[in-house]
């Protein structure tokens, strides 16, 4: 579960890249740890209802963080110099078709300190600590409309995009969540050689996702640039139009290839055909 606004921290999570302006203070000197003591615990409590809101009613309890890491999972944070609590990632071990999988349920970074590539940072650390579990992939989702998430997942962690839900967490009460919960599931190899590149910009004149172009091998599917900015009714709009896009381009057999910010104030998913990327 990933924040999508101001307070958030990838995924969900939100890190190297914005679509408004960066901010270019300096990030906190922090040691990544895992949670150990009953203040820990306290402080990872008070960051959810921080980040999520006080109305937030999917809040992870202490008891449950603490079981968590005793059978395989990941419950770790970045703390300041003073003992602070400043992020944390949360996840749980499991199987998924018989493979052992993780699924990285929280990531949530203090406001104020969003684009320092704190969140980027407990990610990798989630990754390393699950090196040596027989974890083969590491799972989350973020929402498809937060421009930074996406930059991040696609382009920095070049993660996989397994499907497309909607209204996963509905219900959450966080006001977070008050445009919905669509969401990308993202796959992540615990072991890999590292993001290739990509010429995303060759696709720049690749039509957008209409239902009668789902036989080209190259679609778009156009997202605001920042999605904060937009009142409540023009983000319902823009999660129900993205909606019938996504499930269209998955149940045609499309893929999420690349995504990249456009000129003016649109970003832009690049989705390719499963056979057109083998070639």
């Amino acid at each position: 579960m990933e924040p999508t606004t101001q307070a958030s921290a990838v995924a969900g999570g939100q890190e190297p890249w914005t679509p408004t302006a960066p901010d270019h203070s300096p990030t906190p000197e922090l040691l990544l740890r895992a949670l150990q003591s009953a203040d820990d615990y306290r402080q990872a409590i008070e960051l959810q209802r921080l980040v999520w809101g006080e109305s937030f009613q999917e809040v992870v309890p202490a008891a449950i963080l603490k079981v968590t890491q005793r059978v395989g999972g990941v419950c770790a944070g970045a703390f300041d110099e003073a003992g602070v609590l400043q992020g944390f990632v949360y996840g749980i071990t499991g199987l998924d078709a018989g493979r052992r999988v993780h699924w990285s349920h929280m990531l949530a970074v203090r406001p104020g300190l969003r684009d320092r590539g704190i969140g980027q940072q407990l990610k990798q650390y989630q990754r390393v600590l699950l090196e040596d579990s027989g974890v083969e992939w590491l799972c989350w989702t973020f929402d498809p409309l937060v421009a930074r998430n996406a930059h991040l997942n696609v382009n920095v962690l070049g993660v996989r995009i397994r499907e497309y839900v909607a209204d996963m967490y509905e219900g959450s009460g966080s006001p977070l969540h008050a445009s919905g919960t669509d969401r990308l599931v993202a796959v992540w190899p615990v072991r890999e050689n590292g993001v290739q590149p990509k010429t995303i910009s060759l696709y720049d004149d690749a039509p957008l996702v209409k239902p009668d172009l789902l036989h080209a091998p190259v679609l778009r599917i156009e997202i605001p640039q920042d999605i904060d900015r937009l009142d409540l009714q023009e983000a319902r709009h823009w999660r129900l139009s993205t909606r019938e896009a996504f499930q269209a381009c998955f149940g045609a057999g499309y893929e999420v290839y690349g995504f990249y910010r456009g000129s003016g104030d649109r970003c832009y998913y690049v989705m390719m055909q499963s056979a057109e990327r083998t070639r």
